[in-house]
């Protein structure tokens, strides 16, 4: 032994001397006999303390907080984000769950989850969700499960099959778009899974849903702005449309466009505020405009509060094109 080290008891010694004294479930510097996985970030207070890793007197201190039954998280990451959120849920379902549904897309890189959506888990048991959480059970092909950040989840295909069955279309939609924009497939391969999964809930929705979808849609709000001018009887517009720019020799994107009427629509996001951005978005609408477009620009506001404008205006827009263009 090293000088200086701490001299371990002899707990075998002392049982045989008739003391009560119970041994620490881990002496300073021995490892843990057991892992106890996210320790010491988020992981499953029970564990912890049978692993001798820390007393349920320190895991009721300051240093941890409990986010879910029998599953704490260090202090420093609450409150938690949504990569922290999902790993926690995990964690609850003690490793057996699938995170699914908006959870999975948004941890895929497709932000499209509506604001307060719980944490979806799918679990092979039956049990009682949680504040903040949905539990489902469901079909599962073992190859429609990857993982992600050291959670299992589901595949973005079968994430966006999952959210194309919602009750709720308009959002249906969004998770499609979103999930084939980022990820590169087509909506029409959920069809597969359609079939596949045939007689289960809301399945009957898919084909409507895909027939809306465009995997070309950049962002929710250009998928929500589409959604609302079909849904009025316009044409469809085309969604990511290139316009030629002659003087820089490269294109210019519309978020959504008729071509034949000269007619691009923008959906101005956060992302447009700042002084950069302004500038620049000003010099591109006037070499549209000078290009021969018409350009309307759109805010969440004007979705939320004046949709009816919204469709008024570029209706009339499509009305006074040329004729045959329309």
């Amino acid at each position: 032994m090293p000088l200086g080290a701490p001299r371990r008891p002899n707990w075998f010694a002392i049982a045989h001397q008739g003391r009560r004294t119970a041994p620490p479930a881990r002496c300073p510097g021995d490892p843990a006999p057991v892992d106890v996985p996210g320790w010491p970030l988020i992981f499953r207070g029970s564990a912890a303390v049978r692993a001798g890793l820390v007393t349920a007197r320190r895991l009721q201190g300051p240093a941890f907080v409990r986010v879910l039954p029998d599953t704490w998280a260090a202090r420093h990451l609450v409150p938690l984000g949504h990569a922290d959120r999902c790993r926690a849920v995990s964690r609850w379902s003690g490793g057996r769950g699938v995170i699914a549904g908006w959870a999975a897309a948004e941890l895929s890189g497709a932000p499209c989850a509506p604001a307060g959506a719980p944490v979806e888990v799918l679990l092979p048991v039956r049990a009682r969700a949680p504040a903040g959480v949905r539990v489902r059970r469901d079909r599962l092909h073992p190859g429609e499960i990857e993982w992600r950040d050291g959670i299992r989840v589901t595949t973005p295909l079968r994430t966006a099959f999952d959210l194309a069955r919602g009750e709720d279309e308009t959002d249906a939609v969004v998770a499609v778009d979103a999930l084939a924009f980022r990820h590169g497939f087509s909506p029409d391969l959920l069809l597969h899974f359609a079939v596949r999964y045939r007689g289960l809930r809301g399945v009957s929705r898919v084909p409507g849903v895909l027939g809306l979808a465009d995997r070309r849609a950049a962002s929710p709000p250009e998928t929500r702005l589409r959604l609302l001018l079909v849904r009025a009887g316009l044409p469809r517009p085309q969604a990511q449309h290139p316009v030629r720019d002659d003087v820089r020799r490269r294109a210019v994107w519309l978020d959504l466009a008729y071509p034949a009427a000269r007619v691009g629509i923008e959906y101005e996001g956060a992302d447009h505020t700042g002084p950069d951005r302004v500038l620049r978005d000003a010099a591109r609408v006037t070499r549209l405009v000078d290009a021969g477009w018409r350009i309307y620009r759109y805010t969440r506001f004007d979705l939320r509060d004046e949709p009816g404008r919204i469709v008024a205006e570029i209706g009339r827009a499509l009305d006074h094109a040329p004729s045959g263009t329309s």
